[in-house]
């Protein structure tokens, strides 16, 4: 196991894997400035690399436009300088989540409206496909122009193979191989058995579901919604799952049953089965739901997993 797996299993609850990647790799560009610079020749994003000043920050926060709801935080900012211009790049690092909210065209105006820019650069890079066909290039049409550029996290690895000669380097490919971040599109023997035999572990998993225990479930919760499981859940949230609200304001209180876990990030994990109650932040009955959920944690604790069960200032 590398060393940056260890430290992120210290985090108590969801582990932050995104934010604290982002930090590894922000933290090695900045000490490792002429691979930045390769790897952003090497796919045409910049021509030349007669910078003398390049500045690599994380989680940078904006002030949100008059067009937006909210204020923004980059995950990298780099600011480079040839003592005449400034060029800044905006990257968006994505590892297991997508650009659910459309965050990319609030960037692309950031950069836009920055002052004393000569080029300005938004890279969105990905662990798992996710197209951005309809992001055009200069992005969005914004005057100053923004040009865009879609990147995957393989091709960096690859790029980062050539410049393994440091621990920190080494670190990070172990890192990004136990995240499934170095794989490309070629498919394994462990692929094509799951191409065969997709349509059997899905029908085994729908049966299974079905009939005795979706009977059960209903009598325990008072129903299933949509009476299926959902493929929906399986793409966005690794897990496929029958499940019911318990509350008049549907997804504020509400309980799912099947499998968890299906897209692990290694192959020694597996799925498993499970049965999750969940409570929203903003639900107003929050505090008595969460006192009742840790009684049946202390109760229980072999069979339950607390997960975020504070109750916090809002």
């Amino acid at each position: 196991m590398s060393l940056f797996t260890n430290l992120l299993n210290l985090h108590s609850g969801n582990k932050p894997r995104e934010d604290f990647f982002t930090e590894i790799i922000a933290y090695f560009l900045s000490l490792n400035n002429h691979v930045l610079i390769n790897w952003l020749k090497y796919h045409s994003i910049l021509s030349d690399d007669n910078y003398s000043s390049i500045k690599i920050s994380t989680q940078q926060e904006h002030k949100r436009l008059e067009t937006h709801t909210e204020d923004s935080k980059l995950d990298i900012v780099v600011e480079l300088s040839n003592g005449l211009n400034t060029d800044a790049i905006f990257i968006e690092s994505k590892v297991g989540s997508k650009d659910g909210n459309n965050a990319l065209k609030k960037y692309a105006e950031i950069l836009s409206n920055l002052p004393n820019v000569r080029h300005r650069i938004l890279i969105y890079i990905t662990r798992d496909y996710d197209s951005k066909e309809e992001i055009k290039t200069p992005a969005f049409n914004f005057k100053p122009k923004v040009n865009f550029y879609q990147l995957r996290w393989h091709q960096f690895y690859a790029h980062l193979q050539q410049h393994a000669t440091d621990i920190l380097a080494q670190e990070i490919l172990i890192f990004m191989r136990k995240n499934g971040m170095s794989t490309t599109n070629q498919f394994s023997s462990v692929d094509l058995l799951t191409m065969v035999n997709f349509n059997k572990t899905l029908n085994l998993m729908e049966s299974t579901l079905s009939e005795e225990v979706q009977e059960k479930f209903k009598l325990a919760f008072g129903g299933v919604i949509k009476g299926a499981a959902s493929r929906t859940q399986w793409k966005w949230d690794e897990r496929y799952i029958i499940y019911t609200h318990l509350s008049s304001s549907t997804w504020d209180f509400w309980c799912g049953l099947g499998y968890f876990n299906l897209n692990p990030s290694n192959v020694t994990d597996y799925p498993y089965l499970g049965i999750f109650l969940h409570v929203s932040p903003g639900f107003q009955e929050r505090p008595k739901i969460i006192e009742s959920m840790q009684k049946v944690i202390n109760d229980k604790p072999n069979i339950w997993t607390p997960v975020n069960l504070k109750v916090l200032p809002a």
